[in-house]
């Protein structure tokens, strides 16, 4: 049975604090005389000490009872309580401040976590350790370095500082300053910090990460960069289990391959599919070599149209598509619309515009029931008006060029709008000039027509099937004549800038 040796002593204190216990110790062997440095004791054999809920033991060491200080060599082993546990092959301990300093092949241990360095500072008091020449963690399949080093055992959380970083099988994290906490696993960064992964790479400097769960937030100047697209956001939530995430306030999503550019205030994604969602001041952009184009909705939507036998979806940027729903307006320099839907197919940058679409380039406005714009290089190449389709250009304010049929195809070199062909229903009407002279109105039906044009302007009209055209004189045509059935000016809504599609 252990026997432990104290110099308290028993006697009542006028002092009604308690006073502090001191050490309590025993070994195989102890030696006392005026040789050892300070009037120390030296100890060998099975070497034991205790001090309150602490217990030390070593090969030797030599111990001053007076100050309550010792040093203690080989197979050093601190416990305290249950489950902490720290050795090394020096210990040099205050018993006065309760603080122990151990060196060489140090190792905390704490339940399933283990730390270990070369030199380790144990506060008994509070019960928190700390090392400044760096440090190896290792919990449950996550293993963190760092320079700098702090654990406290009560709350089970370490704080990492300078170099951190921490590697687990499907990513690691590099920082500057990392608290983590071994208990529920959870990591929280501050300062600038990357996380990369087969996956994605994510950049933020405030956050937190939920390593058991892989649940996390990244707060300031967060992005997550996967496979040539780039998410940002002041804050972004990311579930790598299931590869979702979303991001609040002043998100953009941007992809380099593609050269598009998307904004707004709340976005999500999922990466297995490759979907996403934008929502609150919508914005896309397109870049082109010498162009933008600028779009504006209140919910952008992209997908893929192409999926395997399980219903998911195959990336495939040929089936790439973007949906722009409720109050869509777009500006391009050389063309500008406005519609409730539309729809973007990524691989030719086709536009289907829906639900009373309009648009306009140059002097003209194209309408129908549904348009689709095709365009290559960042240049139009066709526009097709389906359903009650409408060219009309503005002589002046009471005068107006116009082309109706069920289908109208106009086709552009050059981005200007070079010849029109309609089908079905045809019909026409334009102010005949000679110079800058009026000489007439030429009103025409025509079940099939072909229009070519010249500086924006009618130059010459053939018709195909069933032609019945008149050149009236200016005077001798009614007012109500001017004017084609379901024509509608909408010269007012043309967007002037791309400022003003937010209007």
């Amino acid at each position: 049975m252990a026997v432990f040796f104290s110099s308290n002593i028993s006697a009542q204190q006028k002092n009604t604090q308690p006073k502090k216990k001191k050490i309590e110790y025993e070994a195989g062997e102890i030696t006392s005389n005026k040789n050892i440095k300070g009037g120390a004791k030296l100890l060998k054999g099975s070497v034991k000490f205790k001090h309150e809920n602490v217990i030390m033991t070593c090969d030797s060491s030599y111990f001053n009872d007076k100050k309550q200080e010792l040093e203690a060599f080989g197979n050093v082993r601190i416990t305290q309580g249950d489950t902490m546990q720290l050795t090394g092959k020096y210990l040099k301990y205050n018993g006065s401040k309760k603080i122990a300093e151990v060196e060489k092949d140090v190792v905390l241990t704490e339940r399933r976590m283990n730390l270990t360095t070369n030199y380790l500072t144990y506060d008994l008091n509070t019960s928190t350790a700390s090392y400044h020449n760096g440090g190896l963690l290792n919990s449950e399949g996550n293993t963190l370095k760092s320079e700098h080093g702090y654990y406290n055992s009560k709350s089970k959380e370490f704080s990492f500082k300078k170099n951190v970083l921490l590697t687990n099988p499907q990513y690691t994290m590099e920082g500057d300053t990392l608290r983590y906490n071994t208990f529920t696993k959870v990591a929280y960064f501050l300062g600038p910090t990357k996380i990369k992964s087969n996956e994605n790479t994510i950049y933020c400097e405030n956050g937190w990460y939920d390593t058991d769960k892989d649940i996390s937030q990244f707060n300031k100047n967060a992005v997550i960069n996967t496979n040539g697209q780039q998410l940002k956001g002041d804050s972004i939530y990311y579930n790598r289990k299931k590869r979702f995430g979303k991001a609040i306030k002043n998100i953009s999503i941007i992809d380099t391959v593609q050269k598009i550019i998307i904004n707004g205030d709340y976005a999500e994604y999922d990466e297995t599919d490759e979907n996403s969602i934008v929502t609150g001041h919508a914005l896309f952009n397109q870049l082109y070599d010498n162009d933008t184009l600028t779009l504006n909705a209140d919910t952008l939507r992209a997908t893929y149209l192409k999926k395997d036998s399980a219903g998911k979806n195959i990336p495939d940027l040929k089936k790439r598509i973007m949906f722009a729903y409720h109050h869509v307006k777009f500006f391009k320099s050389d063309i500008q619309g406005k519609c409730d839907s539309l729809v973007y197919l990524y691989s030719d940058s086709t536009m289907q515009l829906f639900k009373q679409p309009v648009m306009w380039s140059e002097k003209n406005q194209l309408t129908a029931e549904k348009i689709e714009l095709q365009t290559r290089n960042g240049k139009i190449k066709l526009i097709t008006l389906t359903n009650t389709a409408f060219i009309i250009s503005e002589e002046d304010s009471a005068r107006f060029n116009q082309v109706k049929g069920e289908k109208i195809r106009g086709y552009f070199l050059n981005n200007d709008l070079h010849k029109i062909y309609i089908e079905g229903n045809g019909q026409s009407i334009y102010y005949a000039k000679e110079g800058e002279k009026y000489i007439g109105v030429n009103k025409a039906d025509c079940t099939d027509m072909l229009i070519l044009m010249k500086d924006s302007e009618i130059d010459k009209i053939t018709f195909i099937k069933k032609p019945d055209a008149v050149l009236y004189p200016l005077n001798e045509i009614p007012s109500e004549e001017l004017i084609l059935k379901d024509m509608n000016n909408r010269f007012k809504e043309r967007p002037q800038s791309r400022k003003t599609i937010f209007n």
